[in-house]
């Protein structure tokens, strides 16, 4: 098989893919981190007339669990706001950013925007700290780790929570019921949320949502062997030619005269003019290639070199991945992908190297759950959907089943469509198949349940006090 032509078929590998390979010590990278390269570029191509919402900016604390003189320092954490359809009382629907800047993930969450006229609900889109323009030091964000340390899921999950408690203040709205919405990472801290905080949350959408892709709950290699299946069951053949073709484009990348092509074919800004030990500049190489890192066009070259500039916008991902995101990846023999291991020991040096922390792996399953969550879920929460589609890579790490009756798995098998990452929280098209507009129509019902449920308590209660 032509390099060329094995070339192409990587490039659709990748956009399956959506994720990207660091190392052979690989941790996870979500679409969201990789989608959202040039943002700030594609945002400028966004009409106005495009982006129905007002931007405001909160006067956000940095520290929420610490009482140091630091702790109390303000940054300006961007929200995005739609009161076009909202009443007085009605709910309150919030997107919980995840990492990106927040036009992308209020443009590209349309479900949102669509079933809003019929709740009457009020949409709030809040940006995670450290992306976008909510930067708690600016430019010297990514500094170091003594400015990134405020950097956790905890702090966003937090400052969500202040945000949307002084909202409910200010528009005399405290009685106002709260949904909160998520994909992703998103939806992660979604659920999160609503276990956290069920207070201020009446229910949460998690959708694609993988907490359980941490410790050694779901198989490191699911996401690599979930892809190759995919493949598989479209074409075999096509399985075969991609798993079969590893051998010669390695054996490319030996020739020192056919590095400056394969540089070419990537384009890469810098010509590779060496490979280290273990190939990791190669399979870095191959994972720059992926078009989600140039969805706007914008970009002329991939930097791969470990210092540059962090054009794609992955710095704050690299920390979390580094501190407590820790979601492992290998690539098993039966994958259609060259086999690699997870090196933990290695991994831990690239961290210490790059930020001077070490990891806590077992750090989110500790504060959240994750080895029993049926119990977890079962005993502490309610009120939440988590909604998956199987051709996702990332839904082997979600809960693909009932926990109870207000702990729904809506699970799109491949049999019925797509089941594309997140594909419900996008807006209803003409050509959407059945099965994704009746997930759609259930979600609504559920949440309205919820809605219901939450009046219904109300009544009760203030009936009880007369």
């Amino acid at each position: 098989m032509a390099a060329s032509s094995f070339l192409l078929m990587f490039l659709v590998s990748l956009i399956l893919i959506a994720a990207t390979v660091e190392s052979r010590q690989a941790t996870a990278y979500f679409p969201g981190s990789v989608a959202h390269s040039s943002q700030e570029e594609a945002a400028k191509t966004l009409k106005h007339d495009e982006t129905p919402y007002k931007t405001q900016y909160f006067p956000q604390i940095l520290d929420h669990f610490n009482f140091q003189p630091e702790s109390s320092k303000v940054f300006y954490q961007k929200y995005l706001i739609n009161s076009k359809f909202w009443h007085k009382g009605a709910p309150i629907f919030v997107y919980t950013g995840n990492e990106g800047n927040i036009e992308w993930f209020a443009n590209n969450t349309g479900f949102m925007l669509d079933i809003a006229p019929q709740f009457h609900a009020l949409l709030v889109f809040i940006e995670h700290r450290y992306y976008g323009e909510s930067k708690p030091f600016g430019n010297d964000s990514y500094k170091s780790a003594k400015t990134l340390g405020y950097l956790t899921s905890q702090q966003a999950l937090a400052d969500f929570a202040g945000l949307i408690r002084s909202l409910k203040q200010n528009l005399s709205s405290e009685a106002s019921p709260v949904v909160v919405f998520g994909g992703s990472y998103g939806g992660m801290l979604a659920a999160w949320f609503r276990l956290k905080y069920p207070h201020i949350a009446i229910g949460a959408l998690a959708s694609s949502a993988p907490i359980l892709q941490f410790d050694v709950i779901t198989p490191w290699s699911s996401f690599y062997d979930a892809v190759s299946q995919d493949y598989k069951d479209v074409s075999s053949s096509c399985y075969d030619v991609i798993k079969g073709s590893w051998d010669e484009l390695f054996a490319m990348s030996t020739t020192a005269n056919s590095l400056p092509q394969l540089s070419k074919t990537f384009k890469t800004c810098k010509i590779i003019d060496d490979l280290p030990a273990g190939t990791s500049k190669l399979i870095k190489t191959f994972a720059a290639a992926s078009l989600y890192y140039n969805y706007s066009s914008t970009e002329k070259c991939f930097n791969i070199g470990k210092g540059s500039t962090d054009t794609h916008g992955l710095h704050g991902w690299d920390w979390q991945a580094c501190t407590e995101m820790v979601m492992p990846m290998t690539c098993s023999n039966e994958s259609m992908f060259p086999p690699f291991s997870f090196d933990y020991k290695r991994f831990e040096e690239d961290c210490l190297s790059t930020f001077g922390v070490k990891p806590r792996p077992h750090w989110i399953t500790t504060e959240f759950g994750g080895s029993r969550i049926e119990q977890v879920l079962k005993r502490f929460g309610s009120n939440i959907i988590f909604s998956n589609g199987m051709q996702d890579p990332w839904s082997r790490g979600s809960v693909l089943k009932n926990i109870s009756e207000s702990i729904v798995a809506l699970v799109t098998r491949a049999a019925h469509g797509l089941g594309a990452h997140h594909l419900d929280l996008r807006s209803a098209i003409k050509e959407d198949p059945e099965w994704l507009t009746m997930q759609r129509r259930q979600e609504v019902e559920i949440i309205r349940k919820w809605i219901d449920q939450y009046h219904s308590d109300i009544s009760s209660n203030a009936n009880s006090e007369i």
